[in-house]
């Protein structure tokens, strides 16, 4: 997980700071990877989709591409023993 900044259809916010009014054009945000086994994809969207889904703008949106390899270092385990 982690705090970026972006915008999408939002496309920034109008601030006031010292009497001073600018347009600020990204705004924060999440940014969630997660690797998962391929059996399990469907699923994590799923539960991703459910659990924050509203309705508004700034809801997000999933992409899903395929890794490569995976290794844990500490073990030497690769791809799906890895995760």
């Amino acid at each position: 997980m982690s705090e970026v900044k972006g915008f999408g259809r939002q496309k920034g916010q109008t601030e006031i700071y010292r009497g001073a009014e600018y347009h600020v054009n990204f705004l924060p945000k999440v940014k969630i990877e997660v690797v998962v086994a391929d059996d399990l994809s469907e699923a994590v969207i799923e539960a991703i989709t459910k659990s924050a889904h509203t309705g508004k703008i700034g809801d997000g949106k999933i992409f899903v591409i395929d890794i490569e390899r995976a290794v844990r270092i500490r073990t030497g385990e690769v791809d799906t023993e890895a995760l």
